[in-house]
């Protein structure tokens, strides 16, 4: 019988799933969210290869260890979900949770060589991502072993400030330390890069907002971050709750 801190664990991780299928950012049933439980023992909540992200619910998530053993749950963990998320989980355990996705927007940017490839401080909303962004410049395959996932997770480990990583040509991997603030994150990232994207179909110069005023604006976001993530993220789950079929325009 789960605790009660894994059960809201769960239900918040089956919840962030439903949400971001209802806000396109997922592909097919690829990409995979994950959830480090409290405790000395290394163990994770995953999603199963094979479920929709819409059916996604507390008790459909597996638990396993960081080997990919089950060791509750029904079905099978993906092999690129299994070598990602435990290499990432490692790199840098103050993130308790992993969200990887191919969503449009900031996948587009992965699709950019060098700097092009990374979100610029262009906009308000960027700027919640100052000094937080990383990318991963080469291509390595479908990750299918360990080396592959621990290479994508190299940044992280070098970097512990880095919450987003770009990972070239394939997607991104948003980290936080509760699932409301990796959604959040997630959220916000895909309207940056919506935003951006938009601003380069003009072919117009980019405005660069100055460094000091980046700086300061994002310690003004980084100060309530957490709480704002939260609020924003039980509100979500409120228009979900009584109302499933309002349409969540993104």
């Amino acid at each position: 019988m789960a605790s009660s801190s894994e059960q809201q664990d769960r239900n918040d991780l089956a919840l962030a799933f439903r949400l971001a299928e209802r806000f396109g950012f997922h592909e097919g049933i690829c990409n995979h969210f994950s959830l480090r439980l409290d405790g000395d023992r290394e163990r994770y909540l995953i999603n199963p290869y094979g479920v929709h992200w819409s059916r996604i619910q507390p008790d459909s998530l597996l638990l396993i260890d960081g080997d990919g053993q089950v060791l509750a749950g029904e079905g099978a963990v993906e092999d690129t979900a299994l070598f990602i998320h435990v290499a990432s989980h490692r790199a840098n355990p103050r993130h308790k949770v992993v969200l990887h996705t191919h969503m449009p927007y900031a996948t587009t940017l992965t699709m950019l060589d060098g700097e092009a490839g990374i979100l610029p401080m262009t906009h308000q909303t960027a700027i919640r991502f100052h000094g937080r962004l990383a990318r991963e410049p080469e291509y390595g395959g479908l990750a299918h072993d360990n080396q592959e996932g621990e290479r994508i997770a190299r940044k992280a480990a070098q970097a512990p400030a880095i919450d987003i990583m770009f990972l070239a040509n394939h997607g991104v991997v948003v980290s936080g330390q509760s699932v409301s603030m990796a959604f959040d994150d997630l959220y916000y990232l895909e309207r940056a890069c919506r935003q951006h994207v938009l601003a380069l179909q003009t072919g117009q110069a980019l405005k660069l907002i100055p460094t000091a005023v980046v700086e300061r604006t994002a310690s003004q976001f980084n100060r309530d971050l957490a709480v704002y993530a939260e609020q924003h993220f039980r509100a979500l789950e409120q228009v979900l709750t009584t109302d499933p079929d309002f349409n969540f325009t993104f």
